[in-house]
């Protein structure tokens, strides 16, 4: 069961929303590009990546997005991979990015969530494996 499982601490290990500039929305505003980070000295192997988003509308409507997948074999050490492309319409929302991942046979785990109107240009910061400016989720 799933009380049975061993759930050590994730460290080493953030995820990324980062503005593209090379490419603009058709109003003119940058596409934004999800990665995960690992910043470890090992690999992170078969590693699971759900994607969501929820909350509510300015109207007051409650909305959750489809949940999407991602599967890698591998991440690096020192390295980052994109994971997908998120439109700027849902930064309203809390984004989650529920990441699962083996180190070995030991199995890890953790939500990082974008809180709404938390990718913001005022939250940019340096991102050393990227060497570009993005919201970063620890």
């Amino acid at each position: 069961m799933k009380q049975d499982i061993p759930f050590d601490p994730v460290e080493g290990v953030s995820v990324a929303i980062v503005p593209t500039e090379q490419t603009l929305t058709p109003e003119g505003q940058p596409f934004w590009q999800v990665y995960l980070l690992n910043h470890n000295a090992f690999p992170l192997e078969n590693v699971i990546v759900n994607a969501n988003g929820y909350g509510e509308q300015p109207d007051g409507e409650k909305v959750r997005t489809t949940t999407l997948r991602y599967l890698f074999q591998e991440v690096p050490p020192h390295a980052a991979v994109p994971v997908e492309s998120i439109d700027p319409a849902v930064f309203h929302l809390n984004n989650q990015y529920w990441v699962s991942y083996y180190r070995g046979s030991q199995i890890f785990d953790k939500k990082f969530v974008f809180v709404p109107d938390s990718i913001v240009p005022d939250n940019l910061i340096h991102i050393a494996l990227l060497d570009s400016q993005g919201v970063l989720h620890s």
